[in-house]
């Protein structure tokens, strides 16, 4: 059974910073692409970023240069370092693991 948990989402004001966690237990987990995508309230679920099992990243143009997605391959674990947060990256954040696979989601809510 797969099972994906994030963790890490909070409020934080305008210029501030949050690290998303997402411990997967998912077979062939190095073998996965991962990933984080986003649903603002109204809004349809959108890619933040994923990462391939080589290591290569993709991101969403409104968060380059400002968030990085890493791997742990030895803990099967994701990350989502979110740095410089403004107001309009305030949604409710989910894992992703190939192909399919979802947590549950963890509110980041951004304002002062």
């Amino acid at each position: 059974q797969v099972q994906l948990v994030e963790s890490g989402g909070g409020l934080v004001q305008p210029g501030g910073s949050l690290r998303l966690s997402c411990v997967a237990s998912v077979s062939r987990f190095s073998s996965r692409v991962m990933g984080w995508y986003r649903q603002a309230p109204g809004k349809e679920r959108d890619l933040v970023a994923t990462i391939s099992s080589a290591g290569f990243t993709n991101y969403a143009d409104s968060v380059k240069g400002r968030f990085t997605i890493s791997r742990d391959n030895a803990q099967n674990t994701i990350y989502l370092q979110m740095n410089s947060l403004k107001p309009e990256d305030t949604a409710v954040y989910y894992c992703y693991a190939a192909i399919n696979f979802w947590g549950q989601g963890t509110q980041d809510t951004v304002s002062s």
